[in-house]
């Protein structure tokens, strides 16, 4: 799973002229593709192309090797400082009772401190789907509960049989 931008090394370099910078950063001006090869030749090192929408194109001396190394061990870095959202799910019935909902609500407060989003879902069964509206109540009361540490993400919505809300983490 390299992330990298292959650029082009050494040979592959067909320009006439390139604008050449060295492997300390200073630039040594505009010189012909083969010059800059014979130089990057004689200190051991590799010439990259790093720019090359510019005109003329540029290209650094530099062991692209460790470069390389060096640009995998920065997307790692990345990767791992990245913050995942999750999304949690919470289930209620039509005919959950008050200290019912209170668990649920203790539990949605949890997973929105952890930073993560949490969908409120009732899932009508049968005849249940008669009290649509007595559920809707129970979500914006839900709501009402946790606006202290979420906010809704998404009003509650009927989804076939299900109705559903999202919560979002307050900032």
């Amino acid at each position: 799973m390299l992330y990298i931008t292959e650029l082009m090394i050494n040979e592959q370099i067909r320009d006439k002229e390139i604008r050449l910078i060295d492997e300390n950063g200073e630039q040594l001006g505009i010189v012909s593709s083969r010059e800059a090869q014979k130089l990057a030749d004689e200190r051991r090192l590799d010439l990259v192309k790093i720019a090359p929408t510019a005109k003329p194109p540029v290209c650094r001396i530099m062991d692209y090797g460790k470069y390389k190394f060096d640009q995998t061990k920065k997307e790692k870095e990345a990767r791992k400082k990245q913050k995942t959202v999750d999304i949690k799910e919470l289930r209620l019935s039509p005919s959950i009772d008050t200290h019912d909902v209170q668990v649920k609500v203790k539990k949605a407060i949890e997973f929105l401190k952890n930073g993560d989003r949490v969908k409120v879902s009732i899932r009508f069964r049968g005849r249940e789907i008669g009290h649509s509206k007595t559920s809707a109540v129970i979500l914006e009361n839900f709501a009402k509960d946790v606006e202290e540490y979420g906010i809704i993400d998404k009003a509650p919505k009927m989804e076939a049989k299900t109705l559903v809300m999202f919560l979002a983490p307050k900032n």
